[in-house]
């Protein structure tokens, strides 16, 4: 039996966190194998990389979500007691509800709503004025999903709630004062979130359920509703990953900059070319870095030794450029998704797997869809400048975006 390779030196958190998108890969290369140990926060972690490696993490007779998630993102990313946490018939009643909500017709409802956002907002912006990006795209999309949630909020909210949605997913990872900050936003918005959730209780049924009648008005696999806390935490969980496609969208915006032969494409109007577009975005730029689970039990694979209880890392962003999966994996390239549907253990920007059985992110229909939408606008109707900037990436911090967070001038709307 092969011994698993290890890092040397006693702990590589800080390793990982000065490169969290390329931390996995990189050693899997040096260790010459798809996994390797190592210590993370002094807790001895396995790490994986590659489509295999991602079918297995999906297997529930290997693996568990319970307590797999550090701490710190529980408290500021996740939420505890959320979908995310859960394993075998709870996880599975509960994923049902976010499959029941983001069905095509509820996803195109909300891209529809983003649209109508992107041009109201569009219509204010002056001659001359430069305008930031991710911080216009975090506040559309944060407008737009409470208003399709059934959860509007008030003007003189927009702001707050923007920045404590975004804070749950740019500070989660931070040491120091700005991981206190969103805990901090959490507590906010998870009183806002309960208190929707009482009153709705407390309210006739409508006859069109919002999705916030659905988180209010789900019952277990047991038939109970959920308490407060648990349904305000599920509610933050189909709103604060909506507001975090605005890091794809302003990756998107990157793209288009730095690759003006795509830009041309999509301006002629083949909505194929947009689809192609917005997925090579997705796997070539970088989002989540990692997701964890635990071992349930001992189990041996690829002839390496995994013991019960050890946690488990499963590289995204590396599997995203394995070049034994992806031809020129490291290129733009989004002509590759014309003719190929890849493997959803190969193609794992959200997680690997089915999203409606495995962990994989419920809401990346959303994402796509509210991509598309930005892309369309962009490359279509919408006509601005870049000035010079800093446009590097920032892969020591999470989310990575780029430095300046694309600014661009003179933008106006021309159709």
């Amino acid at each position: 039996m092969p011994n698993i390779p290890r890092d040397t030196g006693l702990d590589s958190t800080w390793a990982f966190l000065r490169d969290p998108y390329r931390f996995i890969s990189t050693r899997c290369r040096s260790h010459q194998s798809p996994v390797f140990q190592t210590r993370l926060m002094l807790q001895k972690t396995l790490c994986l990389t590659g489509a295999e490696a991602a079918r297995l993490i999906c297997d529930p007779d290997r693996f568990v979500r319970q307590n797999a998630a550090p701490k710190r993102l529980q408290k500021t990313l996740f939420g505890q007691d959320g979908v995310q946490g859960l394993d075998g018939d709870a996880h599975r009643h509960r994923k049902a509800l976010f499959m029941g909500v983001l069905t095509p017709a509820n996803v195109q409802e909300l891209a529809e709503l983003s649209e109508v956002r992107w041009r109201e907002y569009a219509r204010t912006w002056r001659p001359g004025e430069s305008i930031v990006l991710y911080e216009i795209a975090r506040e559309i999309l944060c407008r737009t999903v409470c208003d399709w949630a059934g959860a509007p909020i008030a003007e003189r909210d927009v702001q707050q709630w923007t920045q404590d949605l975004a804070a749950l997913y740019e500070h989660a990872g931070a040491i120091g004062l700005q991981h206190w900050q969103a805990r901090k936003a959490r507590r906010r918005l998870e009183q806002w979130a309960a208190e929707l959730v009482e009153s709705t209780r407390a309210a006739p049924p409508t006859p069109e359920q919002s999705p916030l009648e659905r988180i209010a008005h789900y019952k277990d696999q047991h038939g109970q509703p959920l308490d407060l806390h648990t349904a305000s935490v599920e509610l933050l969980n189909l709103l604060r990953p909506t507001v975090a496609v605005s890091v794809f969208i302003t990756f998107a915006a990157l793209a288009l900059h730095k690759h003006p032969f795509c830009l041309r494409n999509l301006q002629s109007g083949d909505e194929r070319d947009i689809g192609c577009f917005v997925q090579e975005v997705r796997r070539f730029y970088p989002f989540f870095p990692a997701i964890s689970a635990r071992v349930k039990e001992d189990f041996l694979w690829e002839g390496f030794a995994f013991g019960r209880g050890t946690l488990v890392l499963l590289d995204l962003y590396g599997t995203n450029h394995d070049s034994q999966l992806w031809e020129e994996a490291d290129r733009f390239k989004p002509e590759r998704f014309r003719s190929n549907s890849p493997s959803p253990y190969c193609f794992i920007p959200q997680g690997p797997g089915d999203p409606h059985v495995n962990h994989r992110c419920p809401g990346e229909g959303v994402a796509v869809a509210l991509m598309s939408v930005a892309v369309r606008f962009l490359a279509r109707s919408l006509q601005y400048e870049v000035p010079e900037q800093d446009l590097s990436i920032t892969w020591d911090r999470l989310p990575a975006l780029p430095r300046s967070h694309f600014v661009m001038r003179n933008a106006r709307i021309t159709m």
